[in-house]
């Protein structure tokens, strides 16, 4: 177990019997080590969770220290503004932690010429919180506070420049990727579906069964974009990059607030996404936050309890089946068992592994039978979700299967009538002299009813400037105005492109970029196909499920940006409970492990 998980257990156990290390008998006056009382602890400690004793006595000596720290730490940073920082050097030939006082108005640069004098070492970088300290800017800058943890990292000479050029170009290109992520879902949230929908790839909330969700258009870019970082955090986390998919869950989470509490306490996606974050601090081996992680998991489980309704009723209801969304309750309580052990409350913890391995056994699959439909032509991922949703019997999986197909060929096919349909309103609309965008948004308000859109255009108050406009003769005169204010000819003449035109917006975009509108905003030199594809969908009805989209060839300047996030959303709606159970496999094992060495002991 490693360390900062032993320590963990330590703590749980202190709290359980309200043990104070840094005070009297545990801690002296001068704030030396009772050592015959921590002694005693360590024995004990050692015998009820089963590791080595010197291992108890180095764990229980470290949290002291902390302990002691942290508290004239404390008053000291309230007295005089110097700070009580803990840093880790590399193991070889150190001493493992250290700590330093510091003030945090100073650079980072100061304190690595503080670490190298103090411990002798030539070439160092700091990290704090998964974040590289830049020696340039100040501490309290960086979110450096007292009683930070602070990681040291030892670079040969060789080394410095590299890692150096490494760490900065994986933060530009971090930083890049999440701009191109959020512009490409941007761009297709503000569709409004009045172009031509066998070219132009567009996105729009809808139920299990294809009918679109009305909801306001802010709350419908929000969930669109909340949906589209999580489909990219997941695809990561599918390749086990599990720190890059945090980043993106973590966005995911921001634009979900962004929504209405309501929808979000009624489907699934949300309480899939802390599911998804939670695992991802496991993979990170990061539950220490235990509250945090403990909170996640509870938002997740009552909104499970909400959506699916007591006992899955309600979702037996909706699809008919449960059986696959086993895989998210054998995570969250695979998760709510590390977490009760971590706490120390083992009983809590041997009693959801038995439920993990309960319902593991029940989502393991007979490959002989997973044979038998790879050989009718079926996908392994249909295979495998259609043997779970019929627990599985394989009649009834084929047949699972091949409904399904159909439910979503029928789909697909919907939608592509209902927005021809809809182009060919406003293309009506049009005609009747009024402009495409206008005649869109009316047909919106009217939920799709042509003569209501009329009736809508007639009567609004800017019914006559709806009307098709002239052309735009004066574009020429709003480019000379802009660079007239010290801006480049080519950037206004991009801007411009990029907000259709609007004066304001162009100069706001200029100002944000120090008139230098950044590769990530700009068209791409020639546009790509998008593929056919679909993001995943909520197993509840209504939910945030977003309709199959089917995207031919575009000449959009934006499409480079668009094919790039539709590749992060899978081709199945239920791709997210397609899971294969190697990890969790790999967490009961070594649960049950963890606790079966602490029942031998305690006998």
């Amino acid at each position: 177990m490693a360390e900062q998980d032993i320590q963990t257990r330590i703590i749980a156990m202190l709290k359980q019997e309200t043990i104070q290390l840094w005070i009297p008998p545990y801690t002296t006056e001068t704030g030396e080590a009772g050592h015959e009382q921590m002694q005693e602890l360590a024995v004990k400690y050692s015998q009820v969770l089963g590791f080595p004793q010197p291992d108890m006595e180095t764990a229980l000596e470290e949290i002291r220290l902390q302990a002691v720290r942290r508290g004239s730490g404390n008053k000291t940073f309230k007295e005089t503004n110097i700070a009580n920082l803990d840093f880790i050097l590399p193991k070889k030939g150190h001493k493992r932690r250290h700590n330093i006082k510091s003030k945090l108005d100073i650079t980072a640069q100061d304190l690595i010429n503080k670490i190298k004098e103090e411990c002798e070492l030539k070439h160092i970088k700091l990290i704090v919180n998964g974040k590289v300290l830049s020696p340039d800017k100040r501490l309290d800058e960086q979110n450096v506070k007292n009683n930070s943890k602070i990681m040291v990292l030892k670079l040969s000479e060789p080394e410095i420049k590299k890692e150096i050029m490494e760490v900065e170009e994986k933060m530009r290109s971090n930083e890049e990727s999440v701009q191109r992520v959020q512009k490409g879902f941007q761009i297709l949230s503000e569709r409004d579906g009045s172009e031509d929908p066998m070219t132009t790839p567009f996105l729009e909330i809808a139920d299990q069964k294809g009918n679109p969700i009305q909801i306001p258009l802010d709350k419908k870019k929000a969930l669109i974009l909340a949906m589209g970082f999580h489909e990219k955090g997941r695809a990561l986390m599918k390749q086990k990059e599990y720190n890059e998919a945090l980043f993106y869950l973590l966005q995911a989470e921001d634009e979900f607030r962004k929504c209405n509490s309501a929808l979000l306490t009624t489907v699934d996606n949300y309480a899939v996404l802390q599911l998804d974050i939670v695992w991802c601090y496991r993979a990170l081996e990061a539950l220490t936050c235990l509250t945090d992680c403990k909170q996640r998991l509870q938002q997740a489980e009552n909104c499970f309890l909400k959506c699916y309704g007591e006992g899955q009723t309600r979702l037996q209801k909706i699809k008919g089946n449960t059986g696959g969304e086993g895989v998210l309750f054998l995570r969250l309580y695979l998760l709510q068992s590390l977490l009760v052990y971590l706490d120390g409350k083992e009983n809590q913890a041997i009693k959801k592994l038995k439920q993990c391995e309960e319902l593991y056994n029940q989502l393991s699959l007979d490959q002989e039978k997973m044979n038998q439909l790879l050989s009718m032509g079926f996908t392994e991922q249909d295979a495998r979700l259609g043997l779970r949703a019929c627990r599985g019997n394989v009649e009834a999986a084929v047949m699972h299967i091949t409904l399904r197909r159909t439910e979503r060929e029928e789909i697909k096919q919907r939608e592509k009538n209902r927005r021809r349909q809809r182009l060919e309103a406003i293309n009506t609309l049009v005609e009747l002299g009024y402009n495409k965008k206008s005649a869109a948004n009316a047909l919106h308000k009217a939920h799709g009813d042509l003569d209501e859109a009329y009736r809508i255009l007639l009567d609004s108050s800017e019914a006559s400037s709806s009307r098709t406009p002239q052309p735009d003769i004066d574009r020429q005169t709003k480019v000379d105005q802009i660079v007239s204010f010290g801006f480049q000819r080519e950037e206004v003449e991009v801007a411009l492109s990029l907000v259709e035109d609007d004066q304001a917006q162009a100069i706001q975009l200029l100002l944000d970029n120090q008139g230098i509108i950044p590769a990530v905003l700009r068209p791409p030199p020639a546009p790509s196909s998008a593929p056919s594809s679909a993001p995943s969908s909520s197993s509840d009805e209504p939910s945030t499920s977003s309709e199959d989209l089917t995207a031919c060839g575009t000449s959009s300047p934006d499409s480079e940006l668009v094919n790039e996030v539709l590749e992060c959303i899978p081709q199945h709606e239920e791709d997210y409970l397609d899971v294969n159970l190697e990890e969790e496999a790999e967490l009961i094992a070594l649960m049950r492990s963890y606790l079966e060495k602490n029942a031998a002991v305690s006998i």
